[in-house]
């Protein structure tokens, strides 16, 4: 990953988001309601992909402010969040608190865990939505992932589909006069500038920018085989929600891959 972009973006998710994602997501104690209505809802779609999860270890890689993370340990595993913000992982071990259960926080760079200690460990990762544009390189990325997990381990990537960041874009506020335009180039390796995911939660007034790297489908699966996974399913999805705008077009995908 190029060290100028790396440490630019780093920076930013190191800063303060407490606040911004009690705004989004509202207090620790009001979001553990929701996850512990029903934690398998909030691992849509990706439970079927991940199986049993009782006394299994499962790295969920930044993940950010732990829902994903606190529903797994509801559901049996032992879990580890590596994440670059300590502002998430205060508000994570407190929705987990909230929910009755306990998770692992390892807060630093995804791309420098700790080997001595978790390599060859885990036998699930998951790494889920707004990941991969965030690198660079993926091979150095993915490569990270393999050296986690135990031999016959899997690794769940689920992510927005390059057709709909790369390609389409979206105009009108309602289903009636929603307008879609190919407007963009799919094969494009330039890095793109674009505002953090927190920063329309956040009060503070500094416009807040990172650098992505919108990859295509077949670089993402492409990297992942020269890594040594084997794929096992990739699933392009729809969007999930009510809003039949969108039908007919990828919003998201799954891969489902194996060391």
């Amino acid at each position: 990953m190029n060290d100028h972009f790396q440490n630019s973006n780093n920076s930013l998710w190191q800063s303060d988001t407490f606040a911004a994602y009690v705004n989004k997501y509202g207090s620790p104690e009001e979001a553990a309601k929701k996850v512990l209505k029903n934690p398998e809802r909030i691992l849509f779609p990706m439970k079927e992909d991940i199986g049993n999860l009782k006394f299994k270890k499962v790295a969920n890689l930044m993940g950010s402010v732990g829902q994903k993370a606190v529903a797994l340990s509801l559901l049996g595993a032992d879990v580890t969040v590596f994440d670059l913000s300590n502002s998430h992982k205060i508000y994570a071990q407190a929705l987990a608190a909230a929910c009755g259960t306990s998770i692992h926080y390892e807060v630093g760079n995804v791309l420098d865990i700790n080997q001595a200690i978790y390599g060859d460990y885990f036998e699930i990762a998951i790494a889920e939505m707004g990941i991969v544009h965030y690198f660079t390189d993926l091979d150095v990325f993915f490569r990270s992932v393999y050296e986690i997990l135990r031999r016959d381990g899997v690794f769940i990537l689920r992510d927005f589909h390059p057709v709909s960041t790369k390609l389409i874009s979206s105009r009108g506020s309602t289903a009636k006069v929603r307008k879609h335009k190919v407007t963009g180039d799919y094969f494009s390796k330039e890095l793109v500038e674009q505002e953090v995911a927190f920063s329309k939660y956040s009060e503070n007034t500094v416009e807040e920018k990172v650098m992505l790297r919108k990859w295509t489908l077949g670089e993402i699966v492409t990297s992942l085989a020269n890594t040594g996974f084997i794929i096992e399913k990739l699933r392009e999805e729809p969007n999930y929600s009510s809003e039949s705008f969108d039908a007919g077009i990828p919003k998201t995908f799954t891969v489902k891959c194996r060391k």
